[in-house]
């Protein structure tokens, strides 16, 4: 592989865009009446998918019922170091439940103590009982306290387990995304693994962005600004109107 990256054809729907969200309901402080809240927003702007945490997920899928956007949840969040055991057990109950789409923070610790037959032993089997249960699995690096090279190898690995999306950060470490590691991330992946960008996506023109850089999916919290902005770029793009 080499590190070119093609141009991507730009978005021209509203669908386009939106489907590429992933609305987050993640900070710990967040009440049920915020989780709902939430999950209306996902509804109404017809994002990808809505993200709660572990214990929000059996009134997610309520209320996300018919709606078309997928209920996902986090396991081993947001450090990654919990056992493999405990970690296929909140997926297989996270899928039990009505999640679909679950994202995985890998055991940091080994993956920088080198112990990389044990990081894709763990993802093969959390990406086995995904598939199962006909759900995504997105495995997070936490790339803020990886090297270059450590994100390449999990990159490999990641496409040998066969997981579905490789996501930059959990938002909650000491950076998110860059495009530089989105890039990376494009060019060492299988072409069958999809890019996910997390940690700081909260304007139009970075959602943009991260698209040309590769991403297939983002987390987003500034949903609403998002895609209001792209409503009414739209519009003028419509009317002739030269974007600012």
């Amino acid at each position: 592989m080499n590190g070119s990256q093609p141009t991507r054809p730009p978005l021209a729907s509203y669908e386009d865009l939106a489907r590429l969200i992933d609305h987050s309901l993640l900070r710990p402080e967040l009440t049920e009446e915020q989780i709902e809240q939430g999950c209306c927003i996902a509804r109404q702007y017809g994002v990808a998918s809505v993200t709660v945490r572990p214990a929000d997920v059996d009134l997610a899928v309520q209320w996300m019922n018919g709606s078309g956007v997928a209920v996902g949840s986090v396991a081993g969040f947001p450090h990654g170091s919990a056992t493999t055991a405990a970690k296929l057990y909140e997926i297989r109950d996270l899928l039990r439940r009505g999640a679909r789409e679950i994202d995985m923070v890998l055991n940091i610790s080994r993956l920088l103590s080198r112990r990389f037959q044990f990081v894709e032993t763990e993802l093969r089997q959390a990406a086995e009982a995904c598939h199962e249960a006909g759900a995504l699995l997105k495995v997070i690096f936490e790339n803020c306290y990886l090297t270059g090279e450590l994100k390449i190898i999990a990159c490999k690995i990641s496409t040998r387990a066969g997981v579905d999306f490789v996501k930059t950060s959990t938002g909650f470490g000491s950076g998110g995304y860059t495009l530089e590691d989105l890039r990376l991330m494009r060019t060492y992946s299988g072409p069958e693994v999809r890019v996910k960008a997390a940690g700081g996506v909260r304007t139009l023109d970075k959602a943009l962005e991260v698209y040309q850089a590769g991403c297939d999916r983002f987390g987003a919290t500034a949903t609403i600004a998002i895609l209001d902005a792209w409503r009414e770029r739209l519009k003028q793009q419509a009317a002739g109107v030269p974007a600012s």
